[in-house]
């Protein structure tokens, strides 16, 4: 019996120890840029004293065979959330993706890498309860942080750009 017990745990460990070893799965070529993104993110808010603490969660990763990303986010362990999928039109010769809420309003936009660090993604947005058409945002990749930051076309007018940065995380996205 001692015997099956060290030949399983010399099994496991090697598994183990192969799988912690492998490379990371690339991405399409044209997603490439995103490699550094992958993984969590979270993001405290500015709020003003006395409010509640608003916390967003965030999580980039390889979809589709690398042919996509998908990324997913909760605020407030699952207040608001929305999910994405990020992929190159060949059609439109773009990075395209189509974003969807909890708050049942979804969004379709391009994405234009700016820099390697640095990307802009403009939005069209339908179903908007708020009154919001568009929104454009930037994002940039630096010293280990995501700084976002973000604009809305509401009820005609561009809102000032919202800034929020993004710092790695072991938070789960959570919906309820």
């Amino acid at each position: 019996m001692t015997y099956f017990k060290v030949l399983f745990f010399t099994l496991c460990f090697l598994a183990f120890t192969t799988h912690a070893k492998e490379q990371p799965l690339k991405l399409d070529k044209h997603l490439s840029v995103f490699q550094p993104y992958l993984g969590s993110w979270q993001a405290d808010f500015d709020v003003a004293p006395g409010t509640k603490p608003v916390q967003d969660v965030g999580l980039w990763e390889r979809a589709l065979n690398g042919k996509a990303i998908r990324t997913k986010h909760s605020i407030n362990e699952g207040e608001y959330g929305g999910e994405s999928m990020i992929f190159y039109d060949s059609k439109k010769d773009s990075l395209v993706f189509y974003y969807f809420t909890t708050a049942g309003f979804y969004t379709k936009g391009t994405i234009k890498v700016l820099s390697p660090t640095q990307f802009v993604a403009y939005e069209e947005v339908t179903g908007s309860k708020e009154g919001i058409t568009k929104v454009k945002s930037t994002s940039d990749l630096k010293d280990g942080k995501l700084v976002v930051s973000t604009s809305y076309l509401k009820k005609g007018e561009w809102t000032k750009p919202e800034s929020r940065i993004y710092t790695r995380s072991n938070q789960a996205v959570k919906f309820k």
